[in-house]
């Protein structure tokens, strides 16, 4: 029998969904603006495709590289003081892309952003450990990552429209000033605990972090996310500029077209989330983290391989939007898996799993590029993120929360 677990905060858990929701959207708007920025980049800068590359994966690399120090530090601080910081830190690194003078300054700074906004979503993990019951936070997190989706949906025809007002420079100042202003509001309203609990010191609870990483779940959870990134950068970084030169778009039309994808993102993160925790309420609760993320990375793989033979731009957009929504399936499965192993050092151990899900950004944002050199063609891109995904369903196979078992058993 399912037991029905109490909610703590009552109704003020929901204000900080919303809340992370939008910090959610604002990392993406952030993060995504310089692929919709990356023409007049270019071309002020004199850079190749490849050298844009480097400047994506700059960022990716060193969101990777911060995510366990970042994460230790919701656990240690708590989630208030935590992303305080890091977004005041990585809204600064936004505002600095618009000074960049060369290849190497912009490498740099994306690269230091990258490090600053690496605590994001492990402080966002912390918060919903700390405000949510596990029944709840399948949802929470399927709220929270569909706020990233939008966000970057967004991005797209808002960078296109303030280009045309400003040129790409003065458009990130204006972009520094959103988290920014995030993030004295967080700092205001927020508090680690709900009101009446105690408020126990961040991180000295539970289990060693040393000893998590010794689950083998750990392992299968971080492979896993590679082949979610791997898939979900493409759509973030090359797949506007791949629409524009593969199909002869315009700069609107592709702008708008990009958006498809992203926006069944989003849905996909409602849908996952809702199915994660309607199962956490059945009898099939041992599948509710693995059989969402299955179904999603299926449907990844199918249809990336379908895109290879996308005649139309049209044609295009659905394959890649089929290929997102599977991908973010898999994102919420993947945050509540880590939630359900790691409890109070949740943000150390999310990090763990994001730091190689963004080594996976890193490599695809590097890879495009490569193989489309190599082979004059997107084909095996395609191909090889296909065959990620269809590991990662072997990793879920055998992904199994401990705790969920043995509830199910009890």
């Amino acid at each position: 029998m399912v037991q029905k677990i109490p909610s703590p905060g009552g109704a003020r858990r929901y204000g900080v969904v919303f809340f992370l929701f939008v910090l959610s959207m604002i990392t993406y708007i952030d993060r995504v603006c310089i692929s919709a920025a990356k023409d007049p980049i270019a071309a002020e800068l004199s850079l190749s495709d490849s050298a844009m590359g480097l400047v994506f994966s700059a960022f990716a690399l060193g969101y990777a590289l911060a995510q366990i120090p970042t994460g230790r530090l919701a656990d240690r601080f708590g989630p208030r003081y935590a992303l305080t910081g890091i977004v005041l830190v990585w809204s600064a690194l936004t505002a600095l892309t618009g000074a960049a003078w060369n290849l190497a300054s912009l490498v740099v700074i994306r690269f230091l952003f990258g490090v600053g906004e690496a605590g994001a979503f492990p402080g966002s993990a912390r918060a919903v450990v700390n405000w949510l019951p596990a029944g709840e936070r399948g949802r929470a997190n399927g709220v929270l990552f569909s706020g990233s989706r939008l966000g970057a949906a967004v991005s797209f025809p808002l960078l296109a429209w303030m280009l045309t007002r400003w040129s790409w420079r003065p458009s990130f100042f204006i972009l520094g000033g959103l988290g920014a202003t995030w993030a004295i509001v967080w700092f205001l309203w927020f508090r680690d605990q709900p009101p009446g609990m105690a408020a126990e010191a961040p991180g000295r609870n539970g289990a060693p972090s040393v000893s998590l990483f010794r689950h083998k779940g750990i392992g299968l959870a971080m492979a896993q996310y590679f082949a979610t990134n791997f898939t979900t950068f493409l759509v973030l970084s090359w797949m506007l500029p791949y629409l524009k030169k593969q199909y002869q778009l315009s700069d609107s039309r592709a702008a708008m077209y990009s958006m498809i994808p992203l926006v069944m993102a989003a849905s996909a993160q409602w849908l996952t989330g809702w199915m994660v925790d309607r199962l956490y309420r059945s009898p099939w609760r041992v599948w509710s983290r693995r059989l969402p993320a299955i179904v999603g990375f299926t449907s990844s793989a199918l249809a990336l391989l379908a895109l290879t033979t996308a005649g139309s731009a049209e044609a295009a957009i659905v394959w890649f939007a089929i290929a997102a929504f599977g991908a973010d399936m898999t994102v919420s499965p993947g945050w509540v898996f880590c939630s359900d192993i790691a409890g109070a050092k949740s943000g150390t151990v999310s990090g763990a799993m994001n730091m190689m899900g963004n080594l996976g950004s890193f490599v695809s944002a590097n890879a495009f590029p490569y193989l489309f050199g190599l082979t004059g063609t997107a084909s095996a891109y395609f191909v090889v993120t296909a065959g990620m995904n269809l590991v990662a369903v072997f990793c879920w196979l055998r992904m199994k929360s401990p705790e969920l078992t043995e509830q199910v058993r009890g």
